[in-house]
């Protein structure tokens, strides 16, 4: 594992958020996602820089993997390294989001 990838494994292995269950290294298809967490059917990336042609292919893969109704997010080395406490904040907001029962159209949030 790169190491943004092992510092942010050390803050979601064992339950550690908020008694989140996490995978790592989680094959779906023939991609690998680098954290899953299997309750709330969430993809968590850590992305590097990019180079050349790799975008078009991450878009492909990311499409093929929420095909498979898991919402995927991403958050750089960068963050992981800088931000950590943001990087778990955005993860648990977007468990939130996953678990509240949909809105209907035009409702606006309490």
């Amino acid at each position: 594992m790169p190491s943004a990838e092992i510092v942010l494994w050390s803050k979601l292995k064992g339950g550690q958020l908020k008694d989140l269950k996490f995978r790592r290294q989680y094959s779906v298809g023939k991609f690998i996602v680098d954290f899953y967490c299997p309750n709330y059917k969430l993809a968590v990336e850590v992305d590097g820089q990019s180079h050349g042609d790799s975008e078009k292919k991450d878009k492909e893969r990311q499409k093929f993997i929420e095909g498979y109704g898991i919402k995927i997010i991403r958050v750089t080395n960068y963050k992981v390294y800088n931000n950590l406490n943001l990087v778990l904040e955005y993860i648990l907001r977007t468990v939130r989001e996953i678990n509240e029962p949909p809105r209907p159209s035009g409702t606006p949030p309490c």
